[in-house]
């Protein structure tokens, strides 16, 4: 979340050099630090895919007016959504409920889970995702 939050900030230039240096120095041990890598950099190759979801899913909420953390944790997580099936829906719910109340305002977790559940709900209208998944 917060490699993403930096990329919308600085741009697409800091994901190459930079963000290897940022994920060197997170804690944590290797695996965690790839994975943290693999989950940013795949995000942020399908961020375009990944607006269009949550732009559709924020009833009365324009895109544009999001706060740059949320629009990180949202994008993290239907990231992981459409593009992780090993991770259950619920998990990367939960998850991004908790780093919206961690790092954003007290009324981000409620919105994050709906935006969330909207977007959940496309993707099994559309068949991406099944209700195991």
């Amino acid at each position: 979340m917060q490699a993403l939050y930096q990329l919308d900030i600085q741009g697409s230039d800091l994901l190459g050099r930079l963000m290897a240096e940022f994920f060197r120095e997170m804690e944590g041990d290797s695996r965690t630090r790839q994975l943290a890598w693999d989950w940013t950099s795949g995000a942020w190759s399908k961020v375009a895919e990944c607006d269009g979801l949550i732009g559709g899913s924020t009833i009365r909420w324009q895109f544009s007016r999001l706060s740059p953390v949320d629009k990180s944790i949202l994008r993290l997580a239907v990231y992981q959504l459409t593009s992780c099936p090993e991770i259950p829906p619920k998990v990367i719910i939960n998850e991004a409920i908790e780093l919206a109340k961690k790092y954003s305002t007290e009324k981000s977790g409620p919105f994050v889970n709906g935006v969330l559940d909207a977007v959940l709900k496309k993707l099994r209208a559309d068949g991406q995702r099944t209700e195991e998944q």
